[in-house]
């Protein structure tokens, strides 16, 4: 027989179809698993999904009847247009202080180019945890009873947000560089920030400002529903309508909304692209 021949062939057995089997029934069983836990969810949250599905298409005609823009909603696009510009500028400045002070904390707290002390290593790492893991909007609720509803409030959720997240993205990006510059130049006794500023920063930036671009993304978008509670921006235009059954008015603050989120998509891949 020629090597690397099946042996089966031409022999007359039966190839052993035991494990294929043992994964048919592995893939049933988690099948219906998911299918018992999702029934049991619905039955305790009291929610049906055979209603849910029934009342997407009379939602959507719904929808498509109310919100869209008319004629005198589109005279509104004026003053729509300058709350939208205000909530840009507003994620921008936030996204751009965070990840200011972002990258100082992920420089002294990766393994990579990092302080030699694992106590500040730590300390930065859970300081950053704790920051991201408090959602943007249970920022806006604490800073409301602080600052009350107003501009800062809304620029300050945005940025403690933003900040743990951009910190511990940093950290991750700075501890995968390569370590071969690294090395080098400490052999040649470079000092701390000699090597940050021509190894760590150099090697990282690409990834530091890919990570930027998609905060602001994030934060143009959170930035809308952080207006809902705060007053300001295009998220109390679009609740100031809404509340007043000023539907075609606020489908236009959504359709706004969804181009500009669109236009800076676009921006941030362009420059990704350029930075590659």
């Amino acid at each position: 027989m020629p090597a690397g021949s099946c042996s089966n062939v031409g022999s007359g057995k039966v190839p052993d179809l035991s494990w294929f089997k043992k994964r048919q029934l592995r893939t049933l069983t988690a099948f219906v698993t998911i299918v018992l836990v999702a029934e049991g969810a619905s039955l305790v949250s009291d929610f049906s999904f055979g209603y849910a599905l029934g009342s997407v298409p009379a939602a959507i005609v719904w929808m498509l009847q109310n919100f869209c823009p008319t004629a005198s909603s589109i005279g509104q696009l004026g003053m729509i247009a300058i709350q939208v510009v205000s909530t840009v500028f507003d994620s921008i400045a936030a996204t751009m202080l965070a990840a200011l002070l972002g990258i100082v904390l992920a420089v002294l707290g990766c393994s990579s180019v990092g302080v030699e002390n694992d106590a500040v290593r730590g300390v930065i790492r859970v300081f950053a945890n704790i920051f991201r893991n408090v959602p943007m909007i249970a920022w806006a609720l604490l800073l409301l009873l602080s600052f009350k509803q107003n501009e800062f409030t809304g620029f300050l959720a945005l940025f403690l947000a933003t900040f743990g997240q951009i910190t511990r993205f940093f950290l991750d990006t700075l501890d995968e560089i390569p370590c071969g510059p690294i090395e080098a130049l400490r052999s040649c006794g470079a000092s701390f920030w000699q090597i940050v500023f021509q190894a760590g920063l150099p090697l990282a930036v690409s990834e530091l400002m890919s990570w930027t671009l998609y905060m602001v993304e994030t934060n143009i978008r959170e930035a809308t529903l952080v207006g809902l509670l705060t007053g300001t921006g295009i998220g109390f235009v679009f609740n100031l309508y809404y509340a007043s059954f000023r539907y075609d008015c606020a489908g236009l603050v959504i359709l706004v909304t969804v181009a500009l989120v669109l236009v800076v998509e676009a921006i941030s891949n362009a420059a990704r692209r350029s930075m590659i």
